[in-house]
């Protein structure tokens, strides 16, 4: 985190300068398509974007990466752990841990609402247990906590140009359409975790299970039904990303180019994963250098576009919170 950044938002404290630069850390190092994109926010914005992710990335952690000998007790001690860290420093303002101490700093300045953060660690703490997904609407009730609520918390951050409750579907919905690029992308590495996020009635409709996964994913061989299983998911989730679009123009213009950014290279992941003929099973399908840095020289043309025209314009709704039915001006159309 740059001095720049952490002043420009007010942030003075030692300990709490200290605690969003550790989270601003953890992005850069695990967030690659998602910081690029924040550093198009302006700087007084983007301290509390990192601690949004650098919180949600550590609880990730946890659960996937916490080492070979963590057993399912010991992430579940470790959740429960940051269950507790996260419960009282939402309530006073207080951690030890640096990215619940960042955290909870983001949530009083921004007035996100903690049932927010709660539902995030319910869905962490089910990926302990549960393995895979019987139907669309099994997974949905999933990624309300791993990913819509994403999109919720970082909503108040952007600011809006309409009321917050009529943009809040469309930032649920793209945090739900990140997630099942990922999904798709990491079919292979999550099955290596015991996890299959592919619904199973999808699978099944192509006669695939999850043996039959482990077969293609073990030998490196394709098998052309779990090609068309996953052009079916591919095709699920481009579904998301249309329903989700509306709502870029409902973001404060100076966010737009972020987000927009964000959008094109999380959907490019899965041009990526049909270019690369759908061997997600096989190895990690990445969006080529080139096309993410012409997608990220756009978004910065349009974030220094949208910076002159701010002082030019009727101000957005503010990032904090607008009382209840708080009329804002009305969005502008937004071109993809």
């Amino acid at each position: 985190m740059t001095d720049r950044e952490l002043d420009a938002a007010g942030i003075g404290d030692p300990a709490l300068r200290a605690a969003y630069r550790h989270c601003r850390a953890l992005n850069a190092r695990h967030g690659k398509t998602y910081f690029l994109a924040t550093r198009l926010l302006p700087v007084e914005r983007r301290p509390a974007v990192h601690a949004l992710y650098g919180f949600a990335r550590w609880a990730d952690d946890i659960v996937d990466c916490l080492g070979p000998g963590a057993d399912t007790g010991r992430r579940a001690a470790a959740l429960t752990g940051l269950r507790r860290s996260l419960g009282e420093g939402l309530r006073d303002g207080h951690s030890h841990e640096p990215v619940v101490l960042a955290l909870a700093d983001t949530a009083r300045r921004y007035g996100i609402e903690p049932a927010l953060f709660h539902d995030f660690m319910s869905a962490m703490s089910a990926d302990l247990t549960v393995t895979d997904y019987a139907d669309y609407g099994a997974l949905r009730g999933y990624m309300h906590g791993s990913a819509a609520v994403i999109g919720l918390q970082m909503l108040p951050v952007l600011g809006t140009v309409v009321p917050r409750e009529e943009a809040a579907p469309y930032a649920a919905e793209l945090g739900v359409a990140f997630q099942l690029s990922n999904f798709l992308r990491d079919v292979g590495e999550d099955l290596d975790r015991g996890r299959v996020y592919l619904p199973a009635d999808l699978l099944a409709g192509h006669g695939v299970d999850r043996e039959l996964l482990r077969w293609s994913r073990d030998t490196g061989r394709h098998e052309p039904r779990i090609t068309s299983a996953l052009r079916e998911f591919e095709a699920l989730t481009r579904g998301v990303y249309r329903q989700a679009l509306p709502g870029l123009a409902m973001l404060a213009p100076v966010s737009r180019p972020c987000i927009r950014t964000a959008f094109l290279l999380y959907r490019g992941i899965l041009d990526a994963v049909a270019r690369d003929g759908y061997s997600v099973l096989h190895r990690r399908a990445v969006v080529p250098r080139r096309r993410r840095a012409a997608v990220a020289a756009d978004g910065l043309a349009r974030a220094v576009a949208a910076r002159l025209r701010a002082g030019r314009s009727p101000a957005p709704c503010p990032p904090h919170a607008p009382a209840p039915g708080t009329p804002c001006p009305p969005a502008a159309k937004e071109v993809m």
